[in-house]
């Protein structure tokens, strides 16, 4: 289904141009989440932040040119390309909503300007960051190729991720071992919960060439 889906992106001007527009999208949303984990352990946090909502908003600007591109083909050439176009649809909204995510990392940077505390909690939340940022380059080459094992394999990468982060956050809430304040605390947990929801949204984008189009955000079925 995958392969039929992605040839009537490239036999379609279009569809072409909504997906060159999604996977361009997608590499905003990258060069974003460098830029503000960047931001929230180091400096020059005013000029990134700038930086980040102005490539947020290009991120919107290429949502709504998707969503044209999409309706006006589909008004065009009727029924035969609908999930093609469903799919392109339902992709750029992950790639938006991750946007959302990284900026309210950004704004974590203004509530707790001060360099964060707990060197435990920053080595796992760096790795954390190490797999996502893995996961951005990932992404779209699997989305290009169409290989579901890849994606099987990307997918299950991400799940683990998820779980990691609720660990993090449990173990924050429940014990915090480094005995730190409850502001530190805080941010801390909202940074794993930001990291958990950007992941999530990979998946979903990656489980678009693995399900059905009324599948795409859930556990694959198994093969029988």
């Amino acid at each position: 289904m995958w392969k039929e889906i992605r040839n009537l992106w490239t036999s379609d001007n279009l569809l072409n141009e909504a997906w060159d527009l999604t996977y361009e999208a997608i590499n905003i949303d990258a060069e974003m989440f460098n830029d503000a984990t960047d931001a929230l352990w180091g400096d020059n946090r005013k000029k990134i932040q700038k930086l980040i909502f102005k490539k947020d908003k290009l991120i919107n600007k290429y949502e709504r040119d998707i969503r044209r591109k999409v309706i006006t083909h589909l008004t065009v050439q009727g029924n035969e390309s609908i999930a093609a176009g469903l799919v392109l649809s339902t992709v750029i909204v992950d790639v938006e909503r991750i946007g959302d995510y990284i900026k309210n990392i950004v704004d974590l940077t203004e509530m707790h300007p001060a360099v964060l505390e707990g060197k435990n909690s920053k080595i796992k939340l760096q790795g954390i960051e190490s797999s996502i940022k893995t996961m951005f380059k990932k992404a779209p080459e699997c989305i290009e190729s169409g290989d579901e094992d890849v994606a099987l394999d990307i997918y299950s990468k991400t799940k683990e991720i998820g779980r990691t982060c609720d660990k993090n956050i449990k173990m924050l809430i429940e014990t915090n071992e480094e005995n730190l304040n409850t502001s530190i605390v805080a941010v801390l947990v909202l940074y794993f919960r930001y990291l958990k929801r950007i992941n999530a949204h990979l998946r979903n984008i990656i489980s678009s060439v693995i399900n059905p189009y009324d599948r795409i955000g859930f556990k694959p079925k198994k093969k029988s």
